[in-house]
């Protein structure tokens, strides 16, 4: 009886995110931003009507999220046109955001933007994040580059090939999405390439595909001056995720080469991976182990949803993984899964001797690192009295450890965040922390600290 009442708990907090956003101050500011949405997307279309025409394979309708219409809006307050602490106060006080359109390989056009802290000098780290499939669009993970850009980074978020604002196919009918998620590793290192890019080395594949449309593309970062080039970490989520997986990894021993034109080899030195990191069999993604089938079951799961193509990758860089509970479809658990389900990229990492953090938060979803609404996940909105949301459950801990992990291996002295990244990684006993740890699956940490110490932890909430 106590381990049910435990579990109908955690799964209540599914339901926690959805049960919030049926508010009439939410509903009223995502039903304002979602027309503004479409209207700004009709304005592109009239601009350009190359948006629209064969062979894009763009409507109203594709890429699903194309508007960034109703759902597709994400987290409704972090607009810069809505009056707020996370909307026009960030975008006239904190950051400079700038759209870009560059073309990937294949000549689709990818829709982005590239994030600046405003007041901010010298040579920055810088992220890359990346999307998941589906009903993904950059807009619902908005939350990682603010919050970046707030610790001092320089961030770029796009939509891959099939999602959200960018060309749904190539001009040779290449789809994207998960008819094509090889754009979730290539489309990725395209998208390396344009942030690495220059005047004096502009971007190769806007050379290459110049003139598919009449499109206005970006030739280069707008930002370049900004970038620290040996300071690159990545973030993705989903297939996302299993890109961060394989883009990290290229280059390592036994892999496939680095396959960007902007650098030789590969510039990644730290990676976060949204539900989850994928060992270079394709097994041990979160959603799919979720569920209880045999390892061979789940491995093959993600195989068919690479189709097949994931290319040969290792553990290369210090990588950190977050795992949900309850995977795509949140269904209660009727027995105990096993506790070390989630350790499996972990422990192929530690194998390899390349630093690694694997957490999991109790009660989340697939959903909890895509802020759409109406869908399952734990509380990420309870409180917008500030014209804002403020609060949650899951998404303060993703943040809180999503920005020790990257403070750690890409800040430098002198820098925020830089002195205490070490002690927010251990510090278990913090409001984000242990007491909000998964007691479904472990999480474990075993990397060196600045210092040289191992950090080693086989079950974080146990105690260490």
């Amino acid at each position: 009886m106590e381990w049910t009442t435990c579990e109908a708990s955690n799964y209540a907090k599914t339901l926690e995110g959805p049960a919030e956003e049926l508010a009439p101050g939410f509903l009223q500011r995502l039903t304002e931003q979602s027309l503004a949405n479409t209207q700004e997307w009709t304005a592109r279309a009239l601009a350009d009507p190359s948006w629209l025409l064969f062979p894009s394979g763009n409507t109203p309708l594709l890429p699903l999220c194309a508007t960034w219409g109703a759902q597709c809006a994400g987290d409704p307050f972090r607009y810069a046109d809505f009056d707020g602490p996370d909307g026009k106060s960030f975008y006239q006080n904190e950051a400079e955001v700038t759209p870009v359109v560059f073309y990937d390989r294949d000549c689709a056009r990818l829709s982005g933007r590239v994030w600046l802290p405003k007041n901010s000098s010298g040579k920055l780290p810088n992220i890359v994040i990346t999307n998941g499939s589906v009903q993904a669009p950059e807009t619902v993970y908005w939350w990682l580059a603010q919050a970046l850009v707030r610790s001092g980074y320089a961030v770029l978020t796009y939509d891959p090939r099939g999602q959200g604002r960018s060309d749904q196919q190539t001009p040779t009918l290449q789809q994207g999405s998960n008819l094509g998620p090889k754009v979730f590793w290539e489309g990725q290192v395209d998208a390396i390439d344009f942030f690495r890019s220059t005047p004096s080395r502009p971007y190769p594949h806007n050379v290459t595909c110049a003139g598919t449309y009449l499109t206005v593309t970006t030739p280069n970062n707008p930002i370049w001056q900004r970038l620290d080039l040996n300071r690159l970490g990545i973030a993705g989520h989903s297939l996302g995720a299993i890109g961060v997986s394989v883009v990290q990894g290229y280059g390592a021993p036994g892999a496939d080469p680095w396959p960007g034109k902007m650098d030789k080899s590969n510039p990644v030195k730290v990676a976060i991976a949204l539900d989850s990191l994928m060992t270079p069999d394709g097994g041990s993604l979160a959603p799919a182990t979720n569920y209880p089938l045999p390892v061979e079951v789940t491995t093959t799961l993600t195989q068919l949803i690479a189709m097949g193509g994931l290319p040969k990758f290792a553990p290369r860089v210090p990588s950190m993984s977050f795992n949900s509970d309850y995977g795509f479809a949140p269904t209660p658990n009727l027995v105990q899964p096993n506790v070390e389900n989630h350790k499996v990229a972990f422990a192929e990492w530690q194998s390899a001797g390349v630093p690694t953090y694997v957490i999991g938060i109790q009660g989340t979803t697939h959903f909890d690192f895509s802020l759409i609404p109406t869908f399952p996940a734990s509380s990420w909105c309870p409180d917008t009295s500030s014209n804002a949301c403020v609060g949650g459950w899951g998404r303060p801990s993703v943040t809180y450890y999503s920005l020790a992990w990257f403070d750690r291996w890409l800040k430098k002295s002198g820098e925020p965040g830089y002195a205490d990244a070490d002690q927010r990684l251990v510090d278990d006993a913090n409001a984000e922390g242990a007491v909000k740890l998964s007691f479904r699956y472990h999480s474990a940490r075993d990397y060196p600290d600045r210092s040289g110490k191992r950090q080693r932890c086989e079950d974080i909430r146990a105690g260490c």
